[in-house]
């Protein structure tokens, strides 16, 4: 059943890949044609004038097609406003990658996403078509490749057996077209090996900085719970023995309730203590693992949730509490700011990438300016070489995707 499971949201990750990859190929033909129209301008004398224009068009289209295929898998780096220089464009080894896939794109992939979309839309034609067979004429037969005679209900449940072969094929090959057609992007839009290292070592040195802080950040929410809560209950408890040690000879019963007093302000601050230590790393991942730690926090939210866990192997322990830290941070924004009736936390492993969504109902218009938490957020994600995407309009929904390498 699990099997069944994973292959069916696979089939709908892989639609939903076509149906992107199939907008950004129209988008392909629109630059396509204009490249096309500066290299016949060209032939005239009038090409250069309009290369900058073809370049910036390609360009475009290119970085949608980048941003697309890093929300699906390994992230494709930007690479910066194109030349402005004709000649200079011209010779850009990253331009020329990128009229290449312009031409591939509008073409395969294209062509790959309507096949694609073609196979669920199929079945879904052939499957219902007993229900409504008989609103065409019998000469008329089905409509697709169909090609017998419909003259009753047998002849439109062998339509809707048709229909199971189209569903069957796209579940089969949906995934397969995917990745297919969002091939030549990642091979040609990613920039050229040197410029590939020099933007790795940038990227390199920001998340490297973006670890500092978030190390630094930490620190000091650790030092500030250290120093307004623990460390004043342990002063409070030095006074209050010292007054229990003043009272015991004068006034015995005094001095059992100064010691009550100290016994309970001493309780409180173990209490701080493990919140603080479970804020480093919670001892809940050892005990419970990533997916009963979190149903640990799914249980005491104040607003309904509804957790859905699918990791079938434990990830590096930095990276299982950097999940966890995300989590307990969304839903504490939702109580805390939206206003929500339920919340969506979905956590699951595909390949390399731990997926964290957290989304909820509410009011939406959530802003990392306005000192939420979010911020702290990104931060932790960076950190570990991850990418965080908000999508929060007013009104609502609210929705935080979390992507977090964890090994192959």
């Amino acid at each position: 059943m699990g099997y069944v499971r994973r292959r069916v949201r696979a089939s709908a990750d892989a639609w939903a890949h076509l149906a992107g990859g199939s907008g950004t190929a129209l988008l392909a033909w629109g630059a396509l044609l204009r490249v096309l129209v500066v290299a016949v301008a060209g032939l005239v004398g009038l090409g250069p004038r309009a290369v900058p224009g073809a370049v910036r068009a390609a360009r475009a289209v290119a970085d949608r097609e980048r941003a697309r295929l890093s929300r699906l898998g390994a992230p494709l780096p930007e690479v910066g406003p194109s030349p402005a220089d004709p000649r200079t464009a011209l010779r850009d080894p990253v331009v020329r990658r990128e009229f290449g896939w312009v031409a591939l794109h509008a073409v395969f992939g294209l062509g790959t996403g309507l096949l694609g979309l073609a196979l669920p839309l199929h079945a879904v034609q052939d499957l219902t078509f007993p229900l409504w067979f008989r609103l065409l004429r019998p000469e008329d037969g089905a409509p697709g490749i169909v090609w017998w005679r419909i003259d009753g209900l047998p002849d439109a449940l062998l339509v809707g057996l048709a229909g199971v072969a189209w569903l069957v094929a796209a579940v089969a090959f949906g995934p397969a077209l995917a990745r297919a057609q969002a091939r030549p992007g990642r091979r040609l839009l990613a920039p050229p090996p040197g410029v590939d290292l020099s933007l790795r070592v940038a990227e390199l040195t920001a998340t490297r900085a973006a670890a500092l802080d978030a190390h630094a950040v930490e620190l000091r929410r650790i030092e500030r719970s250290l120093h307004d809560g623990t460390q004043n209950r342990l002063v409070a408890v030095n006074v209050l023995l010292g007054a229990a040690r003043r009272a015991v000879r004068r006034d015995p019963a005094r001095a059992d309730e100064i010691l009550e007093r100290a016994q309970q302000a001493a309780e409180q601050a173990l209490g701080e203590l493990r919140t603080v230590v479970r804020g480093i790393l919670p001892p809940v991942l050892d005990d419970r693992g990533l997916a009963g730690a979190l149903a640990g926090l799914a249980g005491g939210c104040a607003v309904p949730c509804r957790l859905t866990v699918d990791v079938p192997v434990r990830c590096a322990v930095a990276v299982e509490a950097t999940a966890y830290f995300v989590v307990a941070e969304a839903l504490t924004n939702v109580v805390r700011h939206s206003s929500a009736g339920a919340v969506d936390v979905t956590v699951r492993r595909e390949r390399d990438r731990l997926l964290v969504t957290v989304s909820d109902d509410g009011h939406g218009d959530a802003d990392e300016a306005r000192g939420s938490g979010l911020t702290g957020v990104r931060r932790r994600v960076e950190a570990y070489d991850g990418r965080m995407t908000l999508t929060s309009p007013p009104g609502g929904p609210t929705r935080m995707h979390v992507e977090l390498p964890c090994g192959s």
